[in-house]
């Protein structure tokens, strides 16, 4: 099975989580969608829920040479997220990575900018919060994310993504109270292959998207 685009792929898992949302299991949400792939997704959740939709930027630190590998994940101004066997088995350290992240670290604040125009992050504190992405492989992006948003307080954290890698899955129960994942292959080498359709996001699309869900506009 593979997702036509991230449209529909955001579209059959608003089906899974408007059936959470009819037991009580999801009340006063948020979705907060990691863009820029996330966003579509995350944008079909919303409107099905009727509930707000912001994003949270997160940075992938790609390894040195294999950039869309990813090691290590920031938000925000928050230290740096490292999958530690990863750096252990490359001989990484995070000095060795201290050009890159601060290279991330310039187009995340970027991004915030862009999208945010001004406007504060949302107060998550009490609030179901509902984390999308269009799919996980090794998962540091969205680990790095569920840390730094759950020192926010919110009642319950859901992370919810069209496909992640099974092994992926059971390692972000950890950080989650709940791991919705449509398809969850043994063996996932790269998103883009479960999806017909996998361009790349563009920042006015993210803007349109926010422009029509988010409350602010």
């Amino acid at each position: 099975m593979r997702f036509r685009s991230r449209k529909q792929a955001g579209q059959e898992l608003a089906v899974r989580l408007l059936e959470w949302a009819s037991s009580g299991d999801l009340a006063n949400v948020t979705v907060l969608a990691l863009p820029r792939g996330g966003v579509p997704v995350g944008a079909e959740i919303a409107r099905a829920l009727a509930v707000p939709l912001d994003v949270l930027v997160v940075r992938k630190i790609g390894v040195p040479g294999s950039p869309e590998v990813g090691i290590g994940a920031i938000v925000g101004d928050d230290p740096p997220v490292f999958d530690r066997t990863g750096l252990q088995a490359m001989h990484l350290s995070e000095d060795k990575l201290g050009p890159d992240i601060a290279r991330e670290r310039v187009e995340l604040h970027r991004r915030e900018r862009l999208y945010r125009g001004g406007r504060a992050a949302p107060d998550i504190s009490g609030h179901g919060v509902v984390v999308v992405d269009d799919g996980l492989a090794t998962g540091i992006t969205a680990r790095a994310a569920l840390r730094h948003l759950r020192r926010g307080g919110p009642l319950r954290l859901t992370l919810a993504v069209p496909v992640c890698g099974h092994a992926t899955a059971a390692a972000l129960r950890d950080e989650a109270d709940d791991v919705i994942s449509l398809l969850q292959p043994q063996h996932l080498r790269s998103v883009g292959e479960w999806y017909e359709d996998f361009h790349q996001v563009t920042d006015e699309e993210v803007l349109h998207a926010l422009r029509e869900l988010h409350p602010a506009g």
